[in-house]
């Protein structure tokens, strides 16, 4: 029998918001242990979404102690190819309540989206999967594990072990993240490039003890000049990573208007943008640095003092095409080699985070394109570039080289996720619920053919 898609969609969307919603009041903040126990309880009720439709599940960790995830499994026909579905039920925190606009762990419906934090960032994604198994029901056209982890918001620390311990089980001819976004409202994207990220600490020493500004200054640098001077050689002056030895390569030919950039960024009124290039190609395919944060002594309070060191976190992304490994020692090198008057350089590498490159071409991949632009009524996806960082997806093309990775998911430009008010678009939401389903359908159909 052949299932009406958007009947069925129609029939099980109310029942999924209930379901949605009820996810997205337990506070599964993985980075908060006190509220390990919500992550335990985040990753129950995931389960027995699934066991409820005839899964066979069970919670899974790396080792005693490490964040709980979810492991389904659901048999189609004899022969079909299996689809992994991938999504992470912990959540960020939500920070300070007074920025939001409802309370961030009571889901609230205004106008065309529905707030909370983790309404999209990603308990949308366990939705999403979720909706289109109730679409087919006992009649999937594939093979479908569900993969639902626990620990993406804190960087994915023992996926690695994860993989390697259930690989068997989680083995799949095609993969399906759903932890991305698509370009616009009405406009679908598949993500195909996403930068990598190398965070690093600098500490620059310039006294062993703190001086008197009066009796020393003119003669002794002092930190905070000292590091100021490290930071501006980051950049030229056009705005460019000035260290040598990165990667950088080209983008999609993909129009980014002016009035949505600066909406979307938030940029100060008059600020100019840095850096050469086409916009998407400074966003997606060209490294970036960033100091996300300094300690220097408070602007109330400071004393006529020579603070003796200064320290910051450098922020960068690399292109597709270029390792973290290269990247640290190219910074590292530029590092000490700008570093002035003698100053004691001191580098840590906080963390890292490979970038990706996906070959989005093949069979797979025609269908996901079909089921996009069906769901979207014509629109065809683009090919997008993100320029933040999904290090688990290089994990999972390392694990499984032979699948086609897909990598979607429910965002758009204004969910605000991580910050206050994060929010999911409705109307795009169930396209991706629908889109899903097609794309089942069509992967089973490749498979009969």
């Amino acid at each position: 029998m052949t299932i009406d898609i958007p009947a069925r969609l129609a029939e099980v969307m109310p029942g999924l918001r209930r379901d949605l919603d009820d996810l997205v009041r337990i506070q599964s903040v993985s980075a908060d242990p006190a509220r390990a126990g919500e992550v335990e309880r985040s990753a129950e009720a995931t389960r027995d979404l699934f066991a409820a439709e005839g899964f066979e599940c069970e919670i899974v960790r790396a080792h005693d102690g490490a964040p709980p995830a979810v492991i389904a499994r659901k048999a189609g026909p004899t022969g079909a190819p299996t689809v992994l579905l991938y999504a992470h039920h912990d959540v960020q925190p939500e920070n300070d309540h007074a920025d939001w606009d409802s309370p961030p762990w009571e889901p609230t419906e205004r106008g065309d989206r529905l707030y909370g934090r983790g309404a999209a960032d990603d308990k949308a994604g366990i939705a999403a999967h979720l909706g289109a198994v109730r679409i087919f029901g006992d009649e999937l056209p594939v093979n479908l594990v569900m993969f639902i982890e626990g620990e993406e918001e804190v960087g994915s620390d023992t996926l690695v072990e994860l993989l390697e311990a259930h690989k068997d089980r989680l083995a799949a001819d095609v993969i399906v993240i759903a932890d991305s976004g698509n370009w616009d409202i009405g406009e679908p994207a598949l993500t195909t490039s996403l930068r990598g990220l190398v965070r690093m600490d600098v500490e620059v020493r310039t006294l062993t003890h703190a001086v008197h500004s009066g009796m020393w200054g003119g003669l002794v640098p002092d930190s905070i000049m000292t590091l100021s001077r490290v930071i501006a050689s980051l950049n030229d002056d056009a705005g460019d990573v000035a260290v040598e030895g990165l990667h950088s390569g080209p983008a999609a030919d993909v129009d980014y208007p002016e009035d949505r950039l600066r909406a979307e960024s938030g940029a100060a009124e008059g600020i100019e943008w840095i850096g050469s290039g086409s916009v998407v190609e400074r966003l997606w395919t060209k490294p970036s640095i960033s100091i996300t944060g300094f300690d220097a002594p408070k602007v109330e309070g400071a004393s006529n003092t020579l603070v003796p060191a200064a320290r910051c976190r450098i922020s960068m992304r690399i292109a597709p095409g270029d390792t973290t490994a290269n990247a640290v020692r190219c910074l590292e090198a530029h590092l000490d080699k700008h570093t002035p008057w003698g100053a004691t350089l001191t580098t840590t590498v906080v963390d890292t985070g490979e970038a990706t490159q996906i070959d989005a071409s093949g069979p797979a991949y025609d269908a996901a394109r079909e089921a996009f632009a069906e769901a979207w009524d014509g629109t065809a996806p683009i090919d997008m570039g993100v320029g933040g960082s999904i290090p688990f997806i290089a994990e999972f093309l390392e694990a499984f080289p032979q699948a086609s990775v897909l990598v979607t998911g429910v965002e758009d430009p204004d969910t605000r996720a991580h910050g206050a008010n994060e929010g999911l678009h409705l109307a795009e939401f169930e396209k991706v619920v629908k889109a899903e389903a097609l794309l089942l359908r069509n992967l089973g159909r490749l498979a009969q053919g």
